[in-house]
């Protein structure tokens, strides 16, 4: 892990908004901060501690003991956000979040956040309190539905909904809807299943879905039409199948999370199902034939990529997309569609994997909405390194190489136990 500060937006913001539940405990003096010009700036009054005897120490080890013996680090504390509990909810908003690779998607967060907003307003004009509830299909690795505005979560964890199971899946949402009061249900219109699966829903409960719908308000819907050309408006429905950033994700408050009751969960009435579809598994497909907007793994090449083989064998080992920097294209070293950035592929990766690209202002509007990002540069101070979620300070040769070796040697290991087996 890198030692450099970097920035956290939100911080900055929720220091700014005053009305913030969480202004006043990081509005607090802080041992050190960064200045407008990138230096570290530390406060000589904080440094130290009252001892017994009412002198002031210096903790040189970089913790500070105040009284009753509590020690606290410099730099900002962490803050637990508030817990937001309904005990008995009238009505709920379910959403059905694709959890691609077993967890929340930022496409799933946005429409957990449009769920919270409308339980805000239904409990304000209904005078009763609502709740949302998530229900998530097959084994998940989240840990962060509190975080993400789920109030109740109905966990179906049975071999039969995972993979492509649509009739399983449909089976207990038309039960959930006739067993609890279901004010409207939410699903990211994504090719992951959630667009699948809202439009099973609405022909089942003969309804008009709104699709590709991207904001509400004032009980209208607005959705994306045209091929994304055009915008159309209509009254909002009780299924919303809803765009990429439809709402802001919910961060002032923290949800209790709290199971459906078992006694519910038999409740469901679930009928006996013939399933017509047969689920065969995934199909192995070439990560090169994969376009950059719709890849999950983005391997990205930039002007610090001295040998280009190397990088295209790494890419075929960690079986990712290749990606690259403008200079890089420019240079003729990776093709014109291979570009990411806002002059070439805007793209969502789940990780994005940046190698020698320094971080100019396009590249980075370009990758705003990846999950995680990892840079391998040998310069620290580096836009990409300050953006990135994890931080390599080392040469990209060395790296790639290493890489290469340790993903043989992973793949080779499963190998020997599977054939152990």
């Amino acid at each position: 892990m890198s030692d450099i500060i970097r920035r956290d937006p939100r911080r900055e913001w929720i220091l700014r908004n005053r009305l913030h539940p969480l202004h006043a405990s990081l509005a607090a003096p802080q041992d050190q901060w960064m200045g407008p010009n990138g230096v570290l700036r530390k406060n000589p009054h904080a440094v130290g501690f009252i001892g017994p005897n009412g002198i002031k120490r210096i903790d040189r080890s970089g913790s500070q003991t105040g009284d009753g013996g509590s020690v606290r680090r410099s730099g900002a504390a962490e803050v637990q956000l508030p817990v937001f509990r309904v005990e008995q909810p009238a009505f709920y908003v379910v959403v059905v979040p694709d959890m691609v690779g077993g967890r929340l998607s930022s496409h799933d967060k946005d429409v957990l956040g449009l769920a919270h907003q409308l339980v805000k307003q239904s409990s304000a004009a209904r005078g009763e309190q609502g709740a949302v509830l998530a229900v998530v299909f097959g084994a998940h690795k989240e840990s962060a539905f509190d975080t993400a505005g789920v109030d109740r979560l109905l966990h179906l964890d049975d071999s039969k909904y995972t993979g492509y199971a649509p009739e399983q899946r449909l089976n207990v949402l038309t039960s959930l809807e006739r067993t609890l009061e279901v004010s409207q249900w939410l699903l990211p219109d994504s090719l992951e299943g959630g667009g699948d699966l809202g439009r099973r829903l609405a022909a089942k409960l003969k309804q008009r879905p709104a699709t590709q719908a991207w904001a509400l308000a004032e009980g209208l819907v607005t959705c994306r039409a045209a091929g994304q050309r055009e915008d159309w408006q209509r009254p909002a429905s009780r299924i919303l199948l809803m765009a990429n950033e439809c709402a802001e994700p919910v961060s002032e408050t923290r949800h209790e999370v709290k199971p459906l009751l078992e006694e519910l969960a038999r409740q469901l009435e679930l009928p006996a199902l013939i399933s017509r579809i047969e689920d065969k598994g995934q199909v192995a497909v070439d990560p090169s034939a994969v376009p950059l907007g719709e890849a999950e793994f983005i391997l990205s090449a930039g002007n610090g990529i001295r040998d280009f083989a190397l990088f295209h064998d790494a890419a075929k080992a960690l079986r990712a997309t290749e990606g690259a920097s403008r200079v890089a294209v420019d240079n003729g070293d990776m093709p014109r569609f291979r570009q990411v950035g806002a002059t070439g592929t805007w793209v969502t990766a789940r990780v994005y994997l940046a190698v020698g690209i320094s971080g100019a202002v396009q590249h980075l509007q370009g990758i705003g909405q990846c999950d995680k990002v990892i840079a391998i540069n040998t310069d620290a101070g580096c836009d990409m390194v300050k953006r990135a979620d994890l931080s390599v300070i080392a040469d990209s040769t060395d790296m790639l190489a290493a890489l290469i070796k340790l993903v043989e040697g992973y793949r080779g290991a499963e190998e020997g136990e599977e054939d152990a087996a």
